[in-house]
């Protein structure tokens, strides 16, 4: 049996038990939830009449509104919840007090452009974003040969880090997007334009990750996971 760091078994406490948890579906419902209801809402309360402000105000509220019933259902406020929560209820409060529907579309730029710059500074801990988040959501056996990686490759750390920087650059190029959108296109175009453009970075660094981690997973003898 392959000895263990105190880390390593604290990564294991915190993967799930039983049922694995699918990354495709988590992906799914997060883009279903987060992404495209409140797009569908404000562009319904939009046709219903409603005015730009407002319609915005009320379609980002539903991201909040699926955090806070996840912690009264969970009993537990984990770090990245309490950290989405903060930001949602600051933007908000802000939006709240300009009525401006541009200030409300550029608080989309807050969100993102803070998780980039926690990813990004996540390389300067034990373990950056990606590996740390990854790891949680892996069948054990897999869990277990990343944790094997982890401590004797030098090569695998280094595209942790990697890849955890493209992941921070994305959002950071995504929130700077977003800023340039809300200020200089109209005020409709912007809540389907800024979730495209989500949506391409997202895509663009998932295939990076995809290329970048079968290339490494060959040269380790790995089956590729990410």
């Amino acid at each position: 049996m392959e000895p263990r760091t105190e880390e390593a078994e604290a990564e294991a406490a915190a993967a799930p038990q039983g049922e694995e948890r699918n990354p495709r579906t988590m992906l799914i419902k997060v883009t279903a939830l987060d992404i495209a209801l409140p797009l569908l809402l404000y562009y319904g309360l939009r046709m219903l009449g409603m005015n730009q402000w407002l319609a915005l105000v009320v379609s980002g509220a539903l991201p909040l509104a699926r955090l806070v019933y996840q912690v009264v259902r969970e009993r537990k406020v984990e770090r990245t919840t309490l950290f989405s929560l903060s930001i949602i209820v600051t933007s908000t409060l802000v939006s709240l007090l300009t009525g401006d529907p541009r200030l409300v579309l550029a608080r989309e730029s807050y969100f993102t452009a803070l998780v980039g710059l926690w990813m990004l500074s996540t390389l300067l801990a034990k373990r950056p974003f990606l590996y740390a988040a990854t790891i949680q959501i892996l069948p054990e056996v897999t869990a277990r040969s990343w944790r094997e990686d982890w401590e004797n490759s030098p090569e695998f750390r280094k595209a942790m880090r990697l890849m955890t920087a493209a992941w921070g650059a994305a959002f950071l190029i995504d929130a700077a997007g977003r800023v340039v959108m809300a200020y200089t296109l109209p005020v409709d175009s912007v809540p389907l334009l800024g979730t495209g453009l989500l949506v391409v970075m997202l895509i663009a660094v998932v295939q990076f990750s995809k290329a970048y981690a079968t290339r490494l997973s060959a040269r380790l003898g790995r089956p590729s996971s990410v």
